[in-house]
Parts: C-alpha cells; structure tokens; sequence
C-alpha cells in the first residue's frame, strides 16, 4: 500500500499519530496535493513530520540515519515502517484512531498486592 498508493497509507498514519485531530482524508488529500507539486520530495517533508512525533510519541532512537535522509531516500520504505511499528503496538492504521482511542486514553488499572 505504501508504494502504490502512499497518500491513504500517510494519511491512516496520520490519524493515529495526531490522535484523530487530523482525519485520514486530509492528510491523504495533503499528501497527494503536495506530491504532485514540485520535484517530488515535497511530500517527504510531510510524511517526516508523523516520523518525528511518531519517535517522540514512543521515545524510538534517530538510527541509522536521520527522518529526512530515510523519507527521501525510500520514501515507501518508510511510510511502511511507520505503518508497521503503529500496527505493532496495538494501533493499526488501517482501523482509524476512533477503534483505538479507548486504549489510548482509559487509566491504567492499579497495581494490586497479593495481600488479604
């Protein structure tokens, strides 16, 4: 999906990095817009942005190499990955941030001791 269509696979991304604040459909409708502008590597700027919050979010290592060399050196390769990691941690893109939002924000269940 990241290859032949990357503007829903961002797009579904999106949603659940920004935490439904941004819906999938205008965050695909920007991407698509911003690839057919200009030389090509404008929609990577756009996509590197969920790639930064997506590492700030869960605290993941700038490696090998920095967001912007990865987007635009395999800009598919890592719209998967961020798909991929999401999808991993029990947010799959592909169910929106409305499926996942109660995961998101209910409260941790206290700890209980295993006295009586």
């Amino acid at each position: 999906m990241s290859f032949f269509c990357p503007c829903f696979a961002v797009g579904q991304v999106a949603e659940v990095i920004d935490k439904g604040a941004t819906s999938c459909g205008l965050a695909c409708l920007i991407y698509f817009a911003l690839m057919n502008i200009g030389a090509g590597l404008i929609q990577c700027l756009y996509s590197c942005s969920y790639r930064r919050k997506l590492r700030a979010a869960y605290g993941l290592p700038q490696e090998p190499c920095g967001d912007g060399c990865f987007h635009c050196c395999c800009e598919p390769c890592a719209i998967a990955q961020m798909y991929r990691e999401l999808k991993n941690r029990g947010a799959d893109p592909a169910d929106g941030w409305e499926a996942h939002s109660w995961k998101m924000t209910m409260a941790p269940v206290p700890m209980q001791d295993m006295r009586r």
